[in-house]
């Protein structure tokens, strides 16, 4: 018989990209932190951005152009109040980062020079200004790795790694007073056993659910498990039918999610169709530089129009030695497959990249349940609206990180840990042998979703995933009562989930508006408002 296990921490935290390890630094100075990792500590999707982090640096750059860049790019459903509030604490949350040791990289000087070398700002799609710090094009990694190396060595943080967090503990659940969280149930994926973890608070920072697609740039972890299990326990979510799909995503058999930085298009990169002739200035005068819901439309119409398996991505028209310095990544890469970028073009398809709605919360991440947070692109702020502008996602998790520090920290000497919560019970399920139930219902989850829920939607393609998604959800509540859990079936029973929330949010959205188009209601509304669903 195994052993129960129970861990005790002042702050639970789900997830350990940017938004886990921003919280968990914070809170660890004044509080005991657990900080939960699905795999390892750095395979989450912050380790894989390379774009950069928007923030008004230049002298020539104002927060008012910043925020109103957002507001364009977010298509009339972004939430003003939330917008300014990021934008002015953007300088605050880079020079954090910088002080943390993040070398975000800096213009060249002339040598001799004693004036400090200002930061290198590059521009993305739907910016108007150069604003983007960056670490060449691994900016992700040079934030990840730095945050997380500070993480492992502090005293206060305990670090679990492969553990998936199953389901929120609440009182709700346990009949008891009020409606609190608790703590969770979380899956030792080494021990192949379920234990406890009560906290007085519970952090989700578990990023998106773009794995519900069947082309994704997003790594494997990327199931939505923070957005269904803040679902499960009663928090509402919004907007769930604005999914971002990246334009440029590799092209080839070898590196199916290979993201291809907008900051390529920012320097001057031009999409070619397979003639080679340009096709952005035909769909929008910003052309290449337009927001990313416009560029990948116009990929998939041209694809589809053309027969097409790919369109092209073309930076030869550069130097060499300057594609090489600013994208050493990509360089590399490509190169490994036999591409030259400085020679040929490269070629290019969206995937499914960013989840642009989520759990709704407040100004400090505070959900629906009292006790529980939500933070980075798991959560709804109100920052994004219908299309997430470049480089604001990483920026979103540290301004919003700190703020639900500021706000557990004012209530950590107030709220009492909680009383001793009941062990998993396993007792009434044994060891599945129909895994291929469960890769079977993966893979026609993410073609349905891919092919009716994708960048072009219907009512009647809506209406047939809804159909397979109500069966698919019976499906797997069974295996789950029966079986004894697993990472892919926890995955799957939470990507169906989302999958759910995302196709009724799209039902009850009557227009076509930033990444949801709709060829059934390809008109906007005039008064548009947010998505918002509420659990039964």
């Amino acid at each position: 018989m195994k052993q129960v296990v129970e861990h005790q921490s002042d702050v639970l935290v789900i997830g350990s990209g940017a938004a886990g390890l921003t919280l968990a630094l914070h809170l660890a100075e004044k509080s005991k932190v657990i900080l939960l990792s699905k795999g390892p500590l750095s395979e989450g999707s912050t380790y894989y951005a390379q774009g950069g982090i928007a923030s008004v640096f230049d002298e020539d750059d104002t927060i008012e152009s910043h925020v109103a860049d957002t507001l364009v790019a977010g298509a009339g459903l972004c939430d003003e109040p939330v917008v300014k509030f990021t934008a002015e604490n953007a300088k605050a949350a880079m020079q954090w980062l910088i002080n943390c040791g993040v070398a975000f990289d800096k213009e060249e000087v002339p040598a001799g020079s004693k004036e400090e070398a200002p930061y290198h700002l590059t521009r993305e799609g739907g910016h108007s200004h150069r604003r983007i710090l960056h670490a060449a094009d691994a900016t992700g990694k040079e934030v990840q790795v730095t945050l997380q190396d500070q993480a492992r060595n502090h005293p206060n943080i305990l670090v679990l790694e492969r553990y998936n967090a199953i389901d929120l503990i609440t009182t709700r659940k346990l009949s008891r007073p009020g409606n609190r969280v608790q703590g969770a149930y979380v899956w030792n994926r080494d021990e192949e056993h379920v234990e406890t973890v009560k906290a007085r608070f519970v952090a989700l920072a578990t990023g998106g659910s773009s794995k519900v697609y069947q082309y994704t740039s997003n790594p494997d972890i990327a199931s939505g498990d923070g957005i269904a299990m803040a679902w499960r326990s009663g928090c509402r979510v919004a907007n769930m039918e604005f999914n971002q799909f990246h334009p440029t995503c590799l092209y080839h058999a070898d590196a199916r999610n290979f993201l291809l930085t907008e900051a390529l298009r920012g320097e001057g990169a031009y999409l070619r169709r397979p003639d080679g002739t340009r096709f952005m200035p035909e769909f929008d005068e910003r052309a290449e530089l337009a927001p990313r819901d416009i560029v990948a439309r116009a990929i998939d119409y041209e694809m589809k129009r053309l027969g097409s398996d790919c369109v092209y991505l073309d930076i030869t028209h550069k130097p060499a030695d300057f594609i090489i310095k600013h994208f050493p990544t990509i360089y590399k890469r490509c190169l490994e497959l036999g591409i030259d970028i400085t020679k040929e073009p490269i070629p290019v398809v969206p995937a499914a990249h960013y989840t642009c709605g989520g759990v709704m919360t407040d100004l400090h991440g505070q959900t629906d349940l009292n006790g529980l947070y939500a933070i980075g692109e798991v959560a709804y702020t109100g920052l994004h609206g219908a299309n997430r502008l470049a480089s604001n996602s990483l920026l979103e998790c540290l301004v919003f990180a700190r703020a639900a520090a500021e706000d557990i920290e004012s209530q950590l000497g107030k709220i009492p840990m909680p009383s001793c919560l009941p062990a998993w019970d396993e007792s009434q399920v044994s060891n599945s042998d129909e895994e291929v139930v469960i890769a079977h219902n993966w893979h026609e989850l993410r073609l349905f979703m891919w092919d009716y829920v994708g960048i072009v939607r219907s009512d009647k393609r809506l209406e047939r995933a809804l159909r397979r998604c109500v069966m698919l959800q019976q499906e797997i509540q069974e295996y789950y009562s029966n079986f004894k859990v697993s990472n892919n079936l926890l995955e799957l029973r939470n990507l169906v989930q989302v999958a759910e929330l995302i196709i009724r949010c799209a039902m009850e959205r009557k227009e076509s508006r930033g990444l949801h188009y709709n060829i059934d209601h390809p008109n906007k509304d005039e008064s548009p408002k947010p998505t918002i669903l509420q659990p039964d």
